[in-house]
């Protein structure tokens, strides 16, 4: 509907409305906009990825897409977690999989955000430090025409009791004062005439800058830091030694860039592993309080060391972490086959499948003959017998250990040249010699059940097997990362740099000497660049020092005149 022109008439002539208010007109028709062409949307879509707003978003979906990393094992520095996950949840395992999850860091999902956030952050840095260093080179702006407006205006008549022989303080020296005065309080000062415009609280941009390039320093020293560094794990049975060679680990993650050359030759032996449990009843009974290994270190040109390797509290040689990250027992064996040779004999490591340390292990046999064996085994450290005869451990420690091992033969598939897990026996082509539902088999029996010193032979003249004793293993962990130190570097600048982000005010202030009939007014304002708080406080202190220092009457009784 339109308007007549008495009506526009009237709300020009209204009071309330501003004198230079302006009233929009519907836009032409005849005027066409331009359409974007290929390098508008270019430019369109460059400026809305490098803005400060779509750099915060990509880092908070950073944060997020790295959650997932620490909800499931990663196969870089736990692949007996990755076995352990597919086992207890085997309908979710390749879904998981599919999606990556056992690899997050290295997903095509989270380079995507990782790279974007690294581009957003360039695009925002270089044209802000380079508008922030022409702003550090300009001089503060010209004196407002009406301070009256600024925020804690005051107005103060300069009244002075000038002694004899001595000249009234003018303009000039009023306003060398007040200049003197704001560069001792930080400010960067221009006189403009009878007037100083000072400017503080650049450190609070520098700060932002440093925060965004401190950020953007940790994107790319942890990408470097990944490139040359690696991870590997090893199972070390107490009484044994680690050299820290590539055909020693039982899992290794190297870096895009990794060389053989860059591990440094260093030993560990494990001399002994012990463990504290609470024998508190209740829920705490049997819960690890501490954990103990004793090392010594043997390094090139250097004497043995020996020292403490506990959770948390890693032993630092060679430029790797080396960290205590899991532990459980191993079982000594011996086997021997049907011809009575010994075709076996070590300490093989456990899994523990809960708390009170029940484990699974695997033992395998191919030097065995007539035919190699197979083994499945759980072993009890603290064995109880429940209903229907099952048995199961109360007790992490060693009281009464028991070793139940499920016993095949036949061909192992060690030699045609794909890798096998130390800890799974597939028995699909394996023949059953005792199990633990022998029951309704013909020619199997029962699994056998062993305790420490314990020898029992093996069915169809197969061999024997003597269970002699229980060892500690430990689980290691070595990690080498050449970028800790730049990342602990850019980590303190990030905070350094956002303390002075929030905390660094940045404001403008101005006196201004007024000439009248009645003598010179001195007139003090201020603007803040942002939120500020103190700013009229800090004006209310400037004129109280500038007046003390001038003089004048008003710095023991000043009388202040608003606007």
């Amino acid at each position: 509907m339109a308007r007549s022109s008495d009506d526009t008439t009237d709300e020009r002539n209204d009071p309330l409305r501003p004198s230079d208010h302006f009233d929009s007109k519907a836009p032409d028709p005849s005027v066409t906009q331009p359409k974007l062409g290929p390098i508008g949307y270019a430019r369109f879509f460059w400026r809305q990825l490098t803005s400060m707003r779509t750099a915060l978003f990509l880092l908070m979906l950073l944060a997020v897409a790295a959650i997932p990393g620490s909800l499931v094992p990663q196969t870089s520095s736990d692949p007996n977690g990755v076995v352990q996950y597919k086992a207890d949840h085997p309908a979710l395992y390749p879904w998981v999989k599919g999606l990556g999850l056992f690899h997050t860091y290295t997903t095509p999902w989270f380079s995507a955000v990782y790279l974007l956030l690294f581009i957003s952050l360039i695009g925002c840095i270089i044209p802000r430090v380079k508008h922030h260093l022409e702003a550090l080179r300009a001089a503060p702006p010209k004196t407002p025409v009406r301070l009256s407006r600024l925020a804690g205006f005051q107005s103060h008549p300069l009244i002075q009791s000038v002694p004899e022989g001595k000249a009234p303080v003018s303009a000039e020296i009023a306003i060398a004062g007040a200049r003197t005065q704001l560069r001792r309080l930080g400010y960067r000062t221009k006189v403009y005439g009878d007037s100083v415009s000072a400017e503080r609280g650049y450190m609070r941009e520098t700060g932002n800058l440093v925060f965004h390039i401190a950020l953007l320093g940790v994107l790319v020293t942890v990408a470097i830091g990944g490139g040359f560094g690696y991870t590997g794990q090893r199972v070390v049975v107490a009484g044994q030694s680690f050299s820290n060679v590539l055909g020693s680990y039982d899992s290794f993650n190297p870096g895009r860039w990794f060389n053989d050359t860059f591990l440094e030759p260093y030993n560990i032996k494990i001399d002994d592993f012990t463990v504290k449990y609470s024998d508190q009843t209740g829920s705490a009974f049997g819960t690890p309080i501490d954990y103990n290994a004793k090392v010594t270190t043997t390094e090139p040109g250097q004497k043995s060391k020996t020292s403490n390797l506990r959770v948390n509290d890693p032993l630092e040689i060679g430029g790797d972490q080396v960290y205590l990250l899991g532990n459980g027992y191993a079982v000594n064996v011996t086997v021997r086959d049907g011809q009575g040779n010994i075709a076996l004999k070590d300490s093989i490591p456990f899994l523990p499948q809960d708390a009170n340390l029940t484990s699974l292990g695997v033992i395998k046999v191919p030097d065995a003959k007539p035919t190699q064996l197979g083994m499945i085994g759980f072993f009890y450290p603290t064995a109880t017998t429940g209903q229907g005869g099952a048995l199961s451990s109360n007790y992490p420690d060693l009281v009464n250990p028991v070793l139940t091992l499920d016993v095949y033969s036949g061909n192992l598939h060690l030699n045609n040249g794909v890798p096998k897990s130390v800890y799974a026996l597939n028995t699909d082509d394996l023949k059953p010699i005792a199990v633990t539902n022998a029951s309704g088999k013909a020619g199997v029996e029962k699994a056998l059940t062993l305790t420490p010193g314990k020898t029992v032979k093996l069915p169809d003249g197969l061999g024997s097997i003597q269970f002699t004793g229980v060892t500690r293993y430990v689980s290691l962990d070595v990690h080498h990362d050449p970028s800790q130190v730049w990342v602990l570097v850019f980590a303190v600048l990030i905070v350094l740099g956002l303390l002075t982000g929030l905390f660094v005010p940045r404001r403008r202030v101005w006196v201004k000497a007024v000439q009248g009939e009645n003598g010179i007014t001195l007139e003090y304002a201020g603007l803040a660049r942002g939120e500020d708080p103190t700013l009229e406080r800090a004006v209310d202190d400037l004129a109280k020092r500038h007046l003390a220092s001038l003089g004048s009457a008003q710095a023991a009784d000043r009388r202040k005149v608003n606007s």
